[in-house]
């Protein structure tokens, strides 16, 4: 036996000795290719002559003649030497051991014990053991299974949990201890002194007559980041603040300039509403929640409170834009460009309805049921006097360390804080989080699941606040993070109805989690249905909001990033963001324990996937198809781009570059040696590239922290340049030269995303 095991050391030895890397590039191409991802791909050895030899073979140099022979000779020689000598080993080990084994030994063992004993202690010794999906698959869905979330989460809720109150720091303690009993390999915390906005109890909306107080609205929240002030004027109804609907109003010849405009929540986030309508010149806004838009439980009264939100354009600590707040660090005054400039503050459901009850019809958009414009005389006041307040915050980590790769990790995280007691909004999310820690450690200890990679476990602060915990940890370790950080996970609000599954993230998780979906009984059903019978396979994934949690990952650290919610007739949880956000009311909505338990199953499979397999299951191809459909909306402006003295041609070729190295990429992980792990970690780490390579090298972190191309905010994305392109016609909107700049940016962000996906700058050539 243990001559066996000496052999099969000796045989690896030999395969990672000659087989860490190929010795072979790919030729790519800057020169115009019109079809984008039509030309072929060259593979050239380093001296230009044909590869003839598999991956992890030495390839021989023609023009060494008979040493390049003289060479193999003594390498095959080699070979065979270190087996015998191996062999060699092996044998005497095994008869010295039988010899021993002969006697009666003090203690009675025999040979049996004796080599069983030194496998045992192999595997401590931390290489991974041999779990397969299908072993792992039955071990999880039992473990799953016995889960009591109801006690869970009554464990964890209770009074209010505002961002930097006690009662939320206490909160912290107790997710430190859980950590800490379950006996992970560490758990620590950081520290944060932020900027938030408490309300002073002095906000007011109020409709006014001519000399009186026609009505004064009960305001139950507030808007965090609203600056103060005060406004009366006119009211105009904006429907929910997209920026088509205030180009209907634009159309409709309604002026927009100085009135406080009525929003509906709903379709985007409250920060992207109160930009369009400071962009619009709108003076102040109000939001409402009308009933119709989302899901209660059941019996429920149809009325909503006012909800609580932020107006950040943005995440993190607006008044440390870029940087961390670690330590107390004091900095030069600064403010993010995501702050509004004109004050927000929420209402009810009915004090909505009342004021959309005094709006007049008359040319208003066409399409648009509710009127537009306040009927004369009334007017609106609007008085937001909230308070700037520094606050100490947590973030509470744990982390299960990898058997293998313990440097590259997983990253799961849930929102801990919440306005009022937030059940849906916090709890339900941080329980999710423990029980999926715990049954993990319990694979590990009990299982003998060894995660090649690890395992981070993070319950953030101040998320209600626009993900102001969880960026402050990624600004403070930026140069390092998108190295290291294979994917995050977000549980924030992953139950909010008894309904399908909704899914956001990059498209690097597209494949992997349509093939989770297919091992998940769905909760809302009796039968053997499966999370993915309910699921357009084409549509069914989209692009994360700024308002979810997981998007500062993704737009601003360049992480691949997944976030999913249950939900009913497409709808979100009404009472979310206020004081009915209950367990009461939530035991109400779902069946607790099946929906917890669908949503930890999910997580923990995709944790286990990302974390078990050697070859990381990231489809960076998916980028290559997502560039190929932004290379095809742009043929239809081929003319006007031409008109400018550019050519589409050069962004065809920079996304055919990215084509090509995806398959190439593809095709060398096919071909590799499972037992290669240098290499496969090479492979591995330029998969991880992929993301990070999308964000703009061209723009400041401060200044433009989403710098994604595809996904983030600002001038440099895709976005950006068509919309610059469609005021071609515009000669006072249009600027030429910006955007030739933005045209040009964004080949190269391509390009050079194709180069760090092709691998080592001595593979890659490019012909100018």
């Amino acid at each position: 036996m243990r001559g066996l095991i000496k052999m099969e050391r000796a045989r690896s030895a030999v395969t990672n000795f000659f087989g860490r890397v190929p010795l072979a590039y790919t030729r790519f191409s800057l020169t115009p290719q019109t079809d984008g991802d039509a030309s072929q791909v060259e593979m050239k050895l380093a001296d230009d002559e044909e590869c003839g030899e598999t991956m992890g073979e030495p390839v021989i140099n023609p023009r060494e003649g008979n040493n390049g022979s003289r060479s193999l000779c003594l390498k095959i020689l080699a070979v065979v030497l270190l087996f015998f000598i191996g062999f060699l080993i092996g044998y005497l080990s095994h008869r010295g051991r039988v010899s021993a084994a002969q006697q009666t030994t003090v203690d009675g063992t025999n040979e049996d014990e004796v080599v069983e004993e030194e496998v045992d202690e192999e595997h401590s010794q931390g290489s991974p053991s041999v779990l397969y999906w299908s072993d792992l698959k039955p071990i999880l869905d039992k473990k799953i299974e016995l889960l009591n979330f109801e006690t869970s989460i009554n464990n964890l809720y209770g009074s209010t949990r505002d961002a930097g109150s006690v009662n939320e720091e206490s909160l912290a303690a107790l997710m430190d201890r859980e950590f800490t009993k379950m006996g992970l390999d560490k758990v620590w915390s950081d520290e944060h002194y932020v900027t938030l906005q408490d309300k002073s109890g002095s906000n007011k909306v109020q409709l006014l007559k001519p000399g009186i107080v026609e009505a004064d609205f009960e305001l139950t929240s507030y808007v965090a980041y609203s600056p103060a002030g005060s406004v009366t004027a006119s009211l105009v109804y904006g429907h929910y603040g997209l920026p088509q609907d205030f180009d209907d109003l634009r159309i409709s010849n309604i002026n927009m300039t100085g009135v406080l405009v009525l929003l509906r929540s709903g379709k985007i986030s409250f920060s992207e509403k109160v930009r369009n309508a400071e962009l619009a010149q709108a003076a102040g806004v109000l939001i409402y929640p009308d009933p119709s838009d989302f899901t209660f439980p059941s019996n429920a009264n149809q009325e909503i409170e006012s909800p609580f939100g932020h107006a950040h354009f943005g995440t993190g600590d607006p008044y440390t834009p870029g940087f961390p707040s670690f330590n107390h660090t004091q900095f030069p005054p600064s403010r993010s460009s995501g702050l509004p400039g004109i004050p927000v503050q929420t209402l009810s459901s009915k004090d909505g309805k009342d004021l959309l009850g005094k709006l007049d019809n008359e040319g208003c958009p066409k399409d648009w049921k509710a009127g537009c414009r306040l009927k004369a005389p009334y007017t609106v006041k609007l008085l937001v006097q909230n308070v700037v307040a520094e606050k100490k915050i947590l973030n509470v980590f744990s982390v299960i360390k990898g058997f293998e790769d313990p440097d590259r990790y997983v990253v799961v995280g849930a929102q801990r804080d919440s306005w009022s007691t937030g059940a849906a909004k916090a709890v339900v999310g941080s329980s999710i989080l423990l029980e999926v820690a715990r049954v993990i450690t319990q694979m590990v200890k009990e299982d003998q699941y060894k995660p090649r990679r690890s395992i981070v476990f993070a319950s953030w602060s101040a998320g209600d606040f626009g993900a102001v915990g969880a960026t402050e940890w990624l600004e403070g370790y930026l140069s390092t993070l998108h190295l290291k950080t294979i994917a995050y996970i977000s549980l924030d609000g992953a139950i909010q109805g008894a309904g399908p599954l909704q899914v956001s993230g990059s498209p690097l998780m597209y494949t992997m989690i349509q093939k989770t979906l297919k091992e998940v009984s769905d909760p809302n059903s009796n039968g053997d249905a499966k999370l993915s019978d309910k699921v357009d396979s084409k549509n069914f994934i989209k692009p994360l909001s700024i308002a979810d949690t997981a998007y500062p990952f993704l737009a601003y650290s360049g992480v691949p990033s997944l976030s999913f919610s249950f939900v009913k007739d497409n709808k979100p949880y009404a009472y979310l963001g206020t004081r009915e956000d209950t367990f009461e009311n939530f035991q109400k909505l779902v069946s607790v324990d099946r929906m917890c338990r669908a949503v930890a199953n999910l997580a923990t499979q995709v944790i286990l996937r990302l974390t078990h397999d050697h070859k990381l299951p990231l489809d960076f191809v998916k980028y290559k198809e997502e560039l190929l459909q932004i290379s095809i909306g742009l043929k239809d402006k081929t003319a006007d781009i031409n008109g400018l003295g550019l050519t589409l041609d050069w962004i065809n070729s920079a996304s055919g570059d990215f084509g090509r190295a995806a398959i190439t990429l593809k095709d060398t992980f096919a071909a590799s040696d499972p037992e290669n792990k240098p290499f496969l970690r090479s492979l591995n780490d330029r998969v991880m590239k992929v993301e990070h390579s999308l964000l703009s090298p061209y723009v400041s972190p401060k200044d433009s922290p989403f710098r994604h191309i595809l996904y983030g905010y600002g001038n440099h994305t895709v976005e950006a340049l068509k919309k610059h392109l469609s005021l071609l016609k515009n000669e006072t909107l249009f600027d030429k030269d910006i955007f030739k700049n933005q045209f040009a940016l964004y080949t190269w962000t391509v390009q050079g995303a194709a180069n760090a996906l092709a691998g080592e700058i001595w593979e890659i050539y490019n012909e100018f």
